[in-house]
């Protein structure tokens, strides 16, 4: 049985139709900078280490901790097996990171990977030394007592290395309990067309089996879960109470084992309808939506079955199920909508648009049956459009005969995967999917820690926009709530050919892009300004600008780490740690 589709709903409140651009801004950004006393430990891949997948999972690893429950503390591991951790009470006077914990991976791992951290709860700390060798620690409670030693609680062979992606900690029936998520590339000799190799993530639970308080506390594995797919997650994060699941990936996953035993996987579903040509097409403009529904041989005028409300269409012949129907992906006008048969094969539905100027990105969505057709005139007018939203050159002339960047380039920043990525949230107890949403365009962007009592949020792209979405397990019928837009930094990302890394504020004040080398692009939401500015173009007085800042750190080593709080922005490379001061709150 296949599990329901969702969509992702808009809070249109907070997008801005009329945000304009970002200007750029030649204040300078405070800038303050850490020596290492030893590199970080940095793990390159093998040769043997060559897929896509390992790049993304591995290759492209942030090498910084950010504590969610101690914005000002940051950690990371060095060369030497250090835990290392640095609390910032004063910019202009930030000390050396401390060390809190030491490691020593085992030197006998052919093909290790990077030492991975994960903070738990306020007073617990995971960590992986990268060979396949799991520790829980108890931190005490951090930030004043960030110096203070970490004891180790749990340590055990795990199997072949991964990397924790999250872990959560929570006290059913009085019974202190730490769930993980551990991510694995491991090798498929099923996989004989494809790259050979195979995605794992493994849920696991560790218990304090201690039978009374007075007892010295004892933790062991009490369930191991296994889901297999095809592509590393962009996203996935385990529930606060370790209840469910969710996953943002190219490619499904499924359970396959629990606690080491093979499941038994149903047969797959016959498909209704073969992979066959669509059943209709559209394209649109900025005030209208035109459909073309194919439609039965020999139909005639009167057997058409049409419907349409201001957000539901139908389509159909008389005596048969409706071909095309469903909730629109926006408000029309059915009064300025009309119909007509084409060449007596199909018919053309022309829809207004009540919000003109709006992007669709579906017809109806979660109907996967026809096919968006964009005509020359169409895109030439969308990069026409967007092509001030992103500037490499810091003294580009934003005039309309100079425009500041390359069309031929910008093409590129529309494109979008050819693999239909989705969200899915999977129960705790059955490990089915419950809820899926087909993400399509909605580019996967970034993942951030807003709350750390919820679970992280993701960042999608929305048409030019970045769309912060904060998944709601308790709220079956509404999942995933919109909370915040980053205007046109959908757009401005995919411009960035040489970004490695993307976050934003906690408080969503300002979004940051990172590059492999030196430069950092801070994005600041529109702000209101002290002067008074006009748009010469439409002769209309300007109340806010949203300002775009760079900031070049003095490093020509690659960043490997990239955190942003709400006051500071914090990039790790192998010898340094740069602290960029972006806000004073």
């Amino acid at each position: 049985m296949s599990s329901p589709n969702y969509s992702l709903k808009v809070n249109r409140e907070l997008l801005d139709p009329n945000f304009e651009s970002y200007r750029l801004s030649l204040d300078p950004i405070p800038s303050y900078t850490v020596e290492l006393d030893a590199a970080v430990e940095e793990v390159r891949l093998k040769d043997s280490q060559y897929t896509l997948d390992h790049v993304r999972a591995f290759g492209m690893y942030n090498y910084l901790h950010l504590d969610p429950w101690y914005r000002d503390s940051v950690l990371f591991v060095d060369r030497e097996g250090r835990v290392l951790s640095l609390t910032v009470t004063l910019d202009t006077a930030l000390g050396k990171p401390k060390e809190v914990f030491h490691v020593s991976p085992d030197s006998r791992c052919e093909e290790p990977l990077c030492p991975s951290l994960s903070l738990t709860s306020p007073s617990w700390a995971a960590l992986s030394d990268g060979t396949g060798r799991l520790y829980l620690l108890r931190t005490s409670q951090r930030g004043e007592n960030s110096h203070l030693k970490w004891e180790p609680q749990f340590n055990q062979e795990m199997g072949e290395p991964f990397v924790i992606l999250h872990s959560r900690a929570h006290v059913p029936a009085g019974l202190h309990t730490v769930e993980l998520l551990l991510l694995r590339v491991q090798r498929d000799p099923q996989d004989s067309k494809g790259s050979g190799f195979s995605v794992s993530l493994e849920w696991v639970t560790i218990a304090n089996t201690s039978a009374a308080q007075d007892q010295e506390q004892r933790y062991e594995v009490s369930k191991r879960r296994l889901l297999t797919g095809k592509s590393v997650p962009h996203y996935a994060a385990l529930e606060p109470q370790g209840k469910g699941l969710m996953v943002a990936s190219e490619k499904p996953f499924t359970c396959t084992h629990v606690d080491g035993k093979a499941l038994e996987q149903p047969a797959a579903e016959p498909m209704e309808v073969e992979a066959t040509d669509p059943i209709y097409f559209w394209q649109q403009t900025e005030d209208d939506v035109t459909v073309s529904v194919r439609m039965p041989e020999g139909f005639s005028k009167d057997q058409v079955q049409y419907s349409l409300t201001g957000d539901r269409i139908s389509v159909g012949v008389q005596g048969f199920a409706p071909i095309l129907e469903g909730t629109l992906h926006a408000p029309v006008d059915p009064e300025a909508s009309a119909w007509i048969i084409k060449d007596n094969k199909s018919l053309q539905v022309t829809l207004q648009k009540r919000e003109e100027g709006s992007t669709w990105a579906e017809l109806v969505p979660g109907d996967r049956r026809g096919e968006y057709v964009v005509s020359e005139e169409q895109a030439a007018l969308i990069h026409q459009r967007l092509t001030h939203l992103t500037v490499d050159d810091l003294n580009a002339n934003g005039e309309g005969d100079k425009p500041p960047c390359n069309s031929q380039e910008l093409e590129d920043c529309d494109g979008f995967p050819e693999d239909s990525s989705s969200l899915t949230h999977f129960d705790g107890e059955t490990l089915k999917p419950t809820q899926v949403v087909n993400l399509g365009s909605h580019q996967y962007l970034f993942t951030v820690d807003v709350d750390p009592s919820e679970m992280p949020c993701l960042c999608l792209r929305h048409d030019v926009d970045a769309l912060v979405w904060q998944p709601r397990p308790g709220q079956p019928d509404a999942m995933w709530e919109h909370i915040a837009t980053f205007n046109a930094l959908g757009y401005v990302q995919a411009s960035k050919r040489d970004k490695k890394f993307s976050t934003c504020a906690p408080n969503f004040s300002y979004a940051a892009l990172g590059e492999c080398l030196r430069r950092a692009f801070i994005y600041r939401q529109p702000a209101p300004v002290d002067t008074v500015l006009f748009n010469r173009k439409q002769g209309r007085q300007v109340g806010q600008v949203a300002k775009q800042q760079v900031a070049s750190l003095d490093s020509t080593d690659q960043v490997l780490g990239f955190r942003a709080t709400n006051e500071r922005l914090f990039v790790l490379t192998s010898k340094s740690l740069f602290v960029l001061k972006i806000n004073n709150d």
